[in-house]
């Protein structure tokens, strides 16, 4: 018969470790808005618009189904990259971008727009709402001299755009309005605004 002492040991053996309980992951932060895809020939007038070219890194912020960096890769030969939180969105535009041919060219990352460094894109790409371009002011003002924004029906509050046109869709016969901004970005005087 074990005697208390052997029972401790055999105890101390065989117990399960007390660690620490791990520690807890943050939580992903969710998309800022949903996607709504531009339709194509808007895409293509916002490139246009732009003047994309085969040498500017083009960035889509909240890429959706990566329409627009596939089109600046197969259109221009540039090489993109669409950001996104939304995985469905990122494994959309993955998808997108294999179907197309254009994996080479570009890529897409799960990543929030707000922490992304743009500071080696020449070609910005918008379809957020005028206070979440607003919030991309700082990260947009670290892109190169001479690098262009354009948003897709939305305004930059603060900010003189260089271009605004308006444009319809075949698709759905709808106004809109395009605008461009180039970096160094204009501000407007706040008793201006």
């Amino acid at each position: 018969m074990p005697n208390s002492r052997s029972i401790l040991v055999l105890l101390l053996t065989t117990a399960p470790a007390f660690a620490e309980p791990p520690a807890e992951q943050p939580r992903p932060r969710r998309p800022d808005v949903f996607f709504v895809p531009s339709p194509q020939d808007v895409v293509e007038k916002m490139l246009e618009l732009a003047g994309a070219k085969k040498e500017d890194v083009v960035a889509d912020l909240g890429c959706g189904d990566g329409r627009i960096v596939v089109t600046a890769a197969k259109e221009y030969g540039c090489h993109a990259v669409g950001y996104d939180l939304d995985p469905e969105c990122v494994r959309l535009a993955e998808e997108n971008v294999r179907k197309a041919g254009v994996a080479k060219l570009v890529r897409i990352e799960r990543e929030d727009i707000f922490a992304v460094d743009l500071s080696g894109v020449t070609v910005a790409t918008l379809y957020l709402g005028p206070a979440l371009n607003a919030k991309l002011i700082p990260q947009l003002e670290k892109m190169k001299p001479g690098s262009r924004i354009v948003s897709h029906v939305f305004d930059m509050p603060g900010v003189q755009p260089d271009q605004v046109v308006s444009c319809a869709s075949t698709e759905d016969e709808v106004p809109r309005k395009l605008y461009l901004w180039t970096v160094p970005l204009k501000r407007i005087p706040a008793k201006q605004r």
